[in-house]
């Protein structure tokens, strides 16, 4: 069964408690929804969670969002959730397009991007999650001293990445084009599952961490 054909997907996220319902009325106010002042970091594009949920598992005093486009991927991290619930977890199911109507400036404290859709035709550069688009889009809502992390297999997309940030406001802090065998940025790296198996495979990670200048 393709995971995007789970028959009511829709309707069990709608009912997750872990789920957050019309997200554009939270914007400015996330930090209600966790109940503290803790950091609030953010992943674009979460697939089925094995990466928030790990790093929410690592550090209770940090609030994680995981925002995910298809229900039925997003159905998975909530299946996690059910086996072991964190308070400091939520998810959003939306398009990533949207998230300045649904996060305030300098709301979020960190963004991560993993193994994104690499959206190989030129003409759909734009929608690619680390395209100077959405470069402009997370500094609306990255706090200023905040930073940005991006891990990929796909070299042509790591290349473009790269690229984009040098026409933008943004500078690259940390660079690897082979992450597993880089100790100092491999320091406290949580996998994916995407990066469990290509790294299996052989195939180098690439990762940068990027700030505004």
């Amino acid at each position: 069964m393709r995971l995007r054909n789970v028959t009511g997907s829709r309707e069990m996220i709608a009912a997750n408690e872990f789920v957050i319902q019309n997200p554009g009325e939270w914007k400015g106010k996330w930090k209600d929804i966790f109940q503290n002042k803790n950091p609030i970091r953010l992943e674009i594009g979460m697939g089925k969670g094995r990466f928030l949920i790990t790093l929410a598992r690592q550090n209770p005093s940090v609030n994680y969002l995981g925002i995910e486009k298809y229900s039925t991927v997003l159905l998975r991290a909530l299946q996690k959730m059910e086996e072991e619930p964190l308070p400091n977890i939520r998810f959003i199911r939306m398009d990533a397009e949207e998230i300045t109507e649904v996060f305030a400036q300098g709301e979020i404290d960190r963004i991560y991007l993993n193994f994104s859709d690499p959206w190989p035709k030129d003409r759909h550069a734009k929608r690619r999650l680390p395209s100077r688009q959405f470069l402009e889009r997370y500094d609306q809502i990255l706090k200023s001293d905040g930073t940005l992390e991006f891990k990929t297999d796909n070299k042509d997309l790591f290349t473009f990445a790269e690229e984009e940030v040098a026409d933008t406001k943004w500078a690259i802090r940390s660079i690897s084009y082979d992450l597993h065998a880089d100790a100092s940025m491999m320091e406290g790296n949580v996998m994916t599952e995407y990066e469990e198996k290509f790294s299996a495979m052989g195939n180098p990670i690439y990762k940068y961490v990027i700030y505004r200048r």
